[in-house]
């Protein structure tokens, strides 16, 4: 029977002591003295007595000490809560209001010294929450158990689909930044160290591949647009991770064109981790060959992968909708061509998709419906070179006024955060509407 996680990651961080697995600066860690500070903070964490199924929220930076006391909580079996930069006051307090045992900052990681270190995660307990978006004002946490975690392809290179394994090769030096309660950034790390690479952090990712000399990095959409026009030195790029929303075909061969064959596309989604990965050799606009259980009911996708989430935390209404008999409803449109890649074609959800993170858009209609000069509010996710979608507000006034652009941006952004914020407002008399007589949100976008 497999040792749950991070029992793997261990055995790597074990396996190569010597060899410089994390750099920060002019700082290298290697992977004895990984294993030895994670097997400290463990102790220290046990020290306060967290244990298996205790919630631990982590508000870290990017550094090998944020590394080390993610696995740590994982070892001492604890449910673990990551809070991404960027949220509100409210949404902060939010996540921390979830059953937490203990608040871990940069300033007070708790150590004492190394014990055996042993992994005691159970295998149905919850051993991480990550939260979707605080698009609702309350983050949506997603629920995986300590036996996803454990069979997750990532630590596993006998579990490694061909897209994976294509795309291991080339992490040699990887680079990480933001935020590690990002899903993506913190797999495609466990992978670089499985993989035999080294993670490098980048405090300012602007020309992070020139200057680190990286071979891979997570990008997004806008990002990848920007790079293409951009003058860097690329030489030492061997992968873009393409994250966060669908590539069109356009942008997609441009890359390919311009980058040379570095390219590789991922979909997957918090719920269930990686769906699916276009290696550079796929065809544009394609997001590759699912490894794992696909089905396309009424044009939808429902999915079932090793990792996905069994859950949302606290949140049973929603989690019926999404988590539906072993398969996990993604909402998102698409179909297979005749060559049997997978195309995405759209949404069956109301989203505005803001850096590469999922709002919904009806709470911010209901904020944006709260000014006193808006009788109704309908919001749609426009193209955005900056940050791939954003906010376009369509209100019908209740007087002769309409509301400034930055009066609602102040409201929005008070309430759920800028992302959320509209970056136009457009006045109308009333919607246009659909033959249902619902308000029909394409032609708003038309």
């Amino acid at each position: 029977m497999r040792e749950p996680f991070p029992r793997a990651v261990l055995d790597v961080l074990g396996a190569a002591a010597d060899r410089p697995m994390f750099e920060h600066g002019t700082r290298v860690v290697t992977g004895g003295e990984m294993l030895d500070l994670v097997a400290r903070i463990a102790s220290g964490l046990r020290a306060k007595g967290i244990g298996p199924g205790d919630g631990v929220a982590l508000l870290q930076g990017v550094n090998p000490e944020a590394f080390a006391t993610i696995f740590a909580a994982h070892a001492v079996g604890a449910r673990v809560v990551g809070v991404r930069p960027g949220l509100t006051v409210a949404q902060v307090e939010h996540l921390l209001s979830l059953d937490i045992k203990l608040v871990v900052r940069d300033s007070d990681i708790p150590q004492a010294h190394a014990s055996e270190l042993r992994c005691d995660g159970r295998s149905d307990d919850i051993a991480r929450l990550i939260h979707t978006s605080g698009s609702t004002g309350a983050p949506k946490a997603c629920a995986q158990t300590y036996a996803s975690m454990t069979t997750a392809w990532a630590a596993r290179p006998d579990a490694w689909p061909p897209a994976v394994r294509e795309l291991a090769g080339r992490l040699q030096r990887y680079l990480v930044f933001g935020s590690l309660s990002s899903q993506v950034m913190f797999e495609y790390a466990v992978l670089t160290l499985t993989a035999g690479g080294t993670i490098v952090v980048a405090d300012n990712p602007a020309d992070a591949i020139t200057r680190h000399r990286a071979t891979a990095r997570v990008i997004t959409v806008p990002g990848l647009t920007r790079l293409v026009h951009s003058p860097a030195d690329l030489s030492s790029l061997r992968a873009l991770l393409v994250s966060g929303s669908p590539l069109t075909t356009e942008r997609h061969r441009e890359a390919l064109e311009v980058l040379g064959p570095v390219l590789f596309h991922g979909y997957g989604q918090t719920e269930t981790g990686m769906i699916s990965m276009a290696t550079p050799c796929d065809p544009p606009g394609t997001v590759g060959k699912p490894p794992v259980d696909v089905e396309i009911r009424d044009g939808e996708l429902f999915v079932r992968t090793p990792g996905q989430a069994c859950a949302y935390w606290g949140n049973p209404d929603e989690s019926a909708q999404v988590f539906v008999d072993g398969w996990v409803r993604t909402r998102d449109l698409g179909h297979f061509d005749a060559d049997g890649y997978l195309r995405l074609t759209g949404r069956a959800r109301d989203v505005v998709i803001v850096n590469a993170n999922l709002h919904y858009i009806g709470p911010i209609e209901h904020v944006i419906a709260e000014h006193p000069d808006v009788a109704e509010a309908y919001v749609v996710a426009v193209p955005d070179d900056e940050t791939g979608e954003a906010v376009h507000a369509f209100v019908v006034p209740k007087g002769d006024r309409v509301p400034e652009l930055d009066e609602l941006q102040k409201l929005v952004t008070a309430r759920l955060g800028a992302a959320c914020a509209p970056v136009k407002v457009t006045a109308i008399t009333e919607p246009p509407v659909a033959p249902s007589g619902k308000p029909d949100k394409r032609l708003l976008t038309a």
